[in-house]
């Protein structure tokens, strides 16, 4: 597939810029774009047994938001003459976005520094911060 760059689109600010500089990156280095985007997912979440039941249907829901609400979208964005993959999926956003540049052996993962709540970031730790630790790859964090 050549050269492939991973993105990860939250429908932030900071997210659309972070794709727009990837956009221009792809352009120069004639690279694949991955656009990914996460759902926070918790296999562990206590539900009712009547959640349960609604709990598959609803996850597929939420990925057809993704993709034709935010990925889609993100897509057209990108425009003519770049390569574009969309990849939406439940789980830990850091993880994920690690996992998928492994399996789709990008070289970059580019992440815009904002788009969760600060109280969530101080709690539970940014996804950029996240992902300069655990990522096998090099990251960058787009203002």
């Amino acid at each position: 597939m050549g050269k492939v760059l991973l993105v990860g689109v939250d429908g932030s600010d900071a997210g659309w810029r972070a794709l727009e500089f990837a956009t221009g990156r792809a352009r120069s280095l004639g690279a694949t774009l991955v656009l990914a985007h996460v759902i926070p997912w918790s296999p562990y979440s206590f539900n009712t047994p009547e959640e349960n039941e609604q709990r598959h249907q609803r996850r597929q829901q939420e990925l057809e938001a993704a993709r034709t609400q935010l990925l889609e979208p993100a897509g057209r964005e990108v425009g003519e003459g770049v390569e574009v993959i969309l990849v939406a999926k439940h789980g830990d956003r850091s993880e994920l976005l690690n996992q998928l540049a492994r399996e789709y052996d990008a070289e970059h993962i580019i992440v815009g520094r904002t788009g969760e709540s600060r109280m969530r970031s101080r709690m539970f730790g940014s996804v950029p911060s996240t992902l300069t630790q655990i990522a096998d790859v090099p990251v960058t964090v787009v203002p």
